[in-house]
């Protein structure tokens, strides 16, 4: 017999193998049309796994296609369909991985010639043929030796790879109909479970991302349990693909990235606005929460590399340089510099916490296919601090940080959730400073009483990180803040302080940025506002258009007491229609047009046009200044 411990803790008795599907049959009928799979124990299984014999209770747990392993489960079955409709109409064709992704997934395909628009109608008909035909899947396990001779009957290269470089002496395979493939599973029963699916695109991706390896062809897709829900994913695509930031960072004026430096934008004088916008905010938040703002050079000697740890645990993402025959390199990080200001001088337990921000310049080396506007760069502004505490302070110093990143966020209009990062492979240090750093992170999250999420691994090679994602509104996550707990760089670089002991100590010390990347972020606010900033952000904050050239010179006199008064004023007075200029102002996004004309001139006054309100009628220039200033002020 076998004994299942359900999730509710009872425990029911089948005879041993019984399939879960007849489980679910019998115990969970209602379940019937949902279930995809089931977690056995610790193992995630088809619902065809027959229950092996067992004295004790075997934890079991339904796996239903609208949970998140249930989309996976969807989507992994999805993309074998892709390859099976790929292998119908593409014979020959070599077949390499279709993993899931974040929202789908993609499958990797061999073929001599590119694959067209057309050529994906085709496909995804085809796909559609396959799942009329409601094929089971159904799961095989072979010896390697077995699984290699099968792929290599069958000139599967790719496979064969993989199967090579797999541990275990068994492989398991998935069939549906003519179609098989390497998979560890589990699927969907059968392909006509598959309710709502669509193709994307084609890229090029290399071999196991490989540069010396051969070049692939991706096709991506996604899938949802409903058709309502993929539908609502493509118009938030469609919509993400009007906000996008380079689209709107060309229309706006903003930035450029030219081919004479890949990965480095050039801001124009409208993004410099924008950029010294969130500098100033930044800058003043900063000095009301007692930071000192600090500048380190961006070129510092080989040496401090090896010794903060960059050099053998990140060089590769580093540029160097040489001077004077001596080896430099081009900071990636700001925290080695933060830490020689710290080491200047001698400092008392009464001085800490000592808070140093830095606007920071770093470059890293990102590869040219990860390079994406501004999200993606080699050269960004970090808006990093470190901060240099008792171990007793580490609670309310991350407090201090949760507080400003609130109130940095909810500015912006982001909600956003927190995961903890733990140890990675890479780490520096011994298990139990890391755990005793993660212990602090931990404790001060739940003091907080902020829910969170653990992040198993992906934590700085130094020390252990709170992560900040926000959700923009289009609902997309975007990984921006961070704080990181550090013991170990302070060993490393021997940072003291003298307790009240009259001893040298150490000192603890936090990595931490609120934007992130300055440049990310911009590009971040560009899409969640679609380019509409709001009117303390706006390049351009009021556009004056008169109607002809005889109300042009009162039309200089109100750019003049607008401009006097802080506000950013444009004034276009070409010969063209007034409703081709009200237009343009709109494609700009101007928060505030002003339309001068003979009856404005007469009154000195103006008719006053809001892009979120419409139109305000007429308004004085004294009375428009002090409503602007307002909104400025409050950053409205």
């Amino acid at each position: 017999m076998a004994k299942l411990l359900f999730p509710d803790g009872k425990i029911q008795q089948f005879p041993s193998g019984t399939t879960i599907e007849e489980v679910i049959a019998q115990a969970l009928p209602r379940f019937k049309k949902r279930a995809v799979a089931a977690r056995l124990g610790e193992e995630l299984v088809d619902l065809s796994k027959a229950l092996p014999q067992s004295e004790t209770p075997i934890p079991f747990e339904l796996i239903t296609v609208d949970s998140q392993e249930g989309i996976e489960i969807l989507r992994h079955t999805t993309a074998h369909v892709l390859a099976q409709a790929v292998t119908r109409l593409f014979p020959g064709v070599k077949l390499a991985i279709g993993p899931t992704i974040e929202h789908g997934f993609y499958y990797d395909f061999d073929l001599p010639e590119p694959f067209s628009h057309e050529d994906l109608e085709k496909i995804q008909a085809q796909m559609k043929q396959i799942i009329a035909e409601d094929l089971p899947l159904s799961r095989e396990e072979l010896s390697r030796d077995e699984a290699i001779a099968l792929f290599e009957k069958q000139d599967e290269p790719y496979k064969v790879e993989l199967i090579r470089d797999l541990d275990g002496e068994t492989v398991s395979l998935y069939r549906q109909g003519e179609f098989m493939d390497l998979c560890r599973g589990p699927h969907l029963p059968r392909t006509g479970m598959i309710r709502a699916f669509a193709l994307q695109s084609v890229a090029g991706a290399y071999w196991r991302g490989d540069s010396t390896r051969p070049m692939l062809q991706r096709i991506y897709g996604t899938a949802f349990p409903k058709q309502s829900q993929l539908d609502d994913y493509l118009k938030m695509l469609e919509e993400a693909a009007k906000r996008d930031h380079r689209k709107l960072g060309q229309q706006l004026d903003l930035f450029s990235i030219h081919e004479e430096g890949p990965g480095f934008p050039f801001f124009h004088p409208k993004g410099m606005i924008l950029k010294n916008q969130l500098i100033d905010f930044w800058r003043e938040e900063h000095q009301k929460a007692g930071y000192q703002e600090i500048q380190t050079p961006i070129i510092l000697s080989e040496e401090l590399w090896h010794r903060s740890g960059h050099w053998d645990h990140y060089a590769e993402n580093m540029y160097f340089t040489q001077i004077d025959e001596n080896n430099y390199a081009i900071k990636p990080m700001n925290c080695p510099g933060g830490i020689l200001m710290y080491k200047r001088q001698l400092h008392s337990y009464r001085d800490l916490p000592i808070r140093m921000g830095e606007l920071g310049l770093v470059h890293r080396h990102e590869l040219s296919g990860a390079l994406h506007g501004l999200m993606r760069v080699r050269s960004f502004t970090q808006d990093d601090a470190h901060i240099f505490m008792l171990p007793e302070q580490i609670e309310e110093e991350i407090s201090g940080v949760i507080a400003l990143v609130d109130k940095f966020y909810s500015l912006f209009g982001f909600s956003y959730h927190v995961e903890l990062s733990t140890r990675p492979e890479n780490s520096m240090g011994s298990a139990e400073i890391w755990d005793q750093a993660t212990s602090a992170l931990e404790a001060a999250l739940k003091k907080l009483g902020k829910e969170f999420v653990i992040n198993e691994g992906d934590g700085a090679f130094y020390g252990p990180k709170i992560d900040f994602h926000l959700e923009d509104s289009l609902g997309r996550s975007w990984q921006c803040g961070t704080i990181q707990l550090d013991f170990m760089l302070p060993e490393r670089f021997d940072l003291t302080y003298i307790g009240p002991d009259g001893a040298k100590h150490r000192p603890v010390m936090i990595h931490r940025v609120i934007y992130g990347s300055i440049e990310r972020f911009i590009a971040i606010l560009t899409e969640h506002y679609a380019g509409a900033f709001p009117l303390w952000l706006a390049p351009v904050q009021v556009m004056l258009l008169p109607l002809s050239e005889r109300q042009a010179d009162y039309a200089k006199e109100v750019r003049d007491r607008l401009a006097a008064l802080g506000l950013r004023v444009e004034l276009d007075a070409r010969d063209e229609k007034l409703g081709y200029r009200i237009r343009e102002a709109q494609l700009q996004k101007i928060p505030y047009m002003i339309i001068v004309g003979p009856k404005e001139l007469e009154s000195k006054t103006l008719s006053v046009r809001s892009r979120i309100a419409g139109d305000l009628g007429s308004i004085s220039i004294a009375e428009l200044g002090d409503k602007l200033q307002k909104e400025v002020a409050e950053k409205l």
